[in-house]
């Protein structure tokens, strides 16, 4: 191994191993005579396992797909705002964020998480209604 270098551990799915350096989100031909539909649930799994090691812009993309294919998905919807606050794409974070605030109104998560990323943003003002609706919900 080279000097600077860490080492990559491989991810393995089932019947499958990947490297994460060798995963293809975006393939020049994503194989348009494949009659398999996409597995929603399988990539939002996928997706949580590469937040989970550190790499959420990768988790972002395919996170993306998830929740074009499914727009009212709460739970690919957190992900996704997870992912984007974790990679620094604040203004993403936010706009799904938002959009999770619209589904589920009752969300203290998701109303913390807006505040937080706002604040991120040197937006404090903007963030401080919604701490208050995460503080009235009970959200830590």
């Amino acid at each position: 191994m080279r000097p600077g270098k860490r080492a990559v551990r491989p991810v393995v799915v089932p019947h499958v191993t990947y490297q994460p350096d060798e995963l293809d989100l975006h393939p020049a031909d994503p194989h348009p005579a494949d009659p398999r539909p996409v597995d929603l649930h399988s990539e939002f799994l996928r997706a949580d396992l590469l937040l989970a090691m550190g790499q959420p812009a990768a988790a972002s993309r395919i996170l993306q797909r998830v929740v074009d294919a499914e727009p009212t998905n709460e739970a690919a919807l957190e992900l996704l705002a997870r992912a984007y606050f974790g990679s620094a794409q604040l203004a993403r974070s936010e706009d799904a964020l938002t959009r999770l605030v619209h589904l589920a109104p009752a969300n203290g998560w998701a109303r913390r998480a807006l505040a937080r990323t706002l604040e991120r943003q040197s937006r404090g003002p903007e963030a401080v209604p919604h701490h208050r609706m995460a503080d009235a919900l009970g959200a830590e």
